[in-house]
């Protein structure tokens, strides 16, 4: 049977109350599975203004409707609002989603603070961070965490060393094609990486004539011919959890027509020896409809 891994990512405390439990119904409905990935700290979103000096990110937010996803209330934490800690607020929910089978991982502590400095930090301050989320990890789960997915897939050379250090049976950081052996600087990471490898509903929605009525037809055609396989979709509690929660379920009613069996990444790498994974080179750079740039899996190595 052909694989599909669900990563989802929590970015926020909306995210995490009310998209969470949606997404929990939807996938016990269509029998499926995901690795959960939480924000564990403060919730700043409204700190996220500073991105709008980047190219392409102002013409995202008219497209993609980001006060009626995120909600005014959220865009106001960390400005006008005080941020609220995720972890503390939201414990017994995060642990409600393990319970219901589904593999769950670090985020981040900060969403907002890691996506927008983490390429330029020091070893330092990229400790701290991670320190801090592990930390909070362990409070709220009582058990090490096995996995991290970066927000917005931005990492440094730091960052992707301490994903060894802190002994993740492996990460999903980078966009890319397949399970890989990250390389950086000329230094082998020993620690998986698993990329992204659709695009998301926020990179389509808007573009080419996409909307949320057609959107999961064709990300469908992306999957659809055989060999295309194992995927990773990565999907926001935020967005796929609330208001397009409808063209997620018609994502997963194509995916299992199919022939997809819908899966953690753990199922996914669980069915691959890490000794037989290529290396491929982590690099800057860039995908269709997301500002900015982000880490994906570069040429193989060496």
């Amino acid at each position: 049977m052909r694989e599909l891994a669900l990563k989802i990512d929590v970015d926020t405390l909306r995210g995490t109350r009310q998209g969470v439990p949606r997404l929990l119904e939807i996938l016990q409905r269509h029998e499926a599975h995901a690795t959960f990935l939480f924000s564990l700290g403060l919730d700043q979103t409204g700190r996220a203004i500073r991105r709008a000096l980047r190219p392409g990110f102002l013409s995202k937010v008219s497209r993609t409707s980001v006060v009626s996803h995120y909600g005014i209330v959220t865009l106001l934490y960390g400005t006008l609002l005080p941020s609220p800690d995720i972890g503390l607020k939201c414990a017994d929910l995060m642990r409600s989603v393990r319970d219901a089978g589904h593999e769950v991982g670090i985020h981040t502590w900060n969403h907002v603070k890691w996506q927008d400095h983490v390429e330029h930090a020091s070893n330092p301050w990229v400790e701290a961070e991670l320190s801090r989320a592990t930390s909070r990890y362990q409070e709220v789960f009582g058990a090490s965490a096995q996995v991290h997915g970066a927000a917005g897939w931005q990492m440094n050379r730091h960052a992707l060393r301490m994903t060894q250090r802190l002994g993740f049976s492996y990460s999903s950081d980078t966009r890319g094609t397949h399970p890989f052996m990250p390389v950086i600087d000329g230094e082998l990471i020993d620690c998986p990486q698993i990329p992204t490898t659709l695009p998301t509903l926020d990179e389509l929605i808007g573009v080419d004539g996409l909307t949320a009525d057609n959107v999961a037809a064709h990300l469908l055609g992306l999957t659809a011919q055989p060999g295309t396989d194992p995927h990773v979709y990565t999907l926001h509690a935020e967005l796929e959890g609330v208001r397009l929660a409808k063209s997620f379920e018609a994502l997963l009613t194509g995916w299992r027509s199919q022939g997809y069996r819908l899966i953690p990444m753990r199922e996914l790498l669980a069915s691959i020896s890490s000794t037989a994974l290529p290396r491929h080179r982590v690099e800057r750079g860039s995908v269709p409809g997301r500002s900015g740039t982000l880490m994906t899996q570069g040429a193989p190595f060496p």
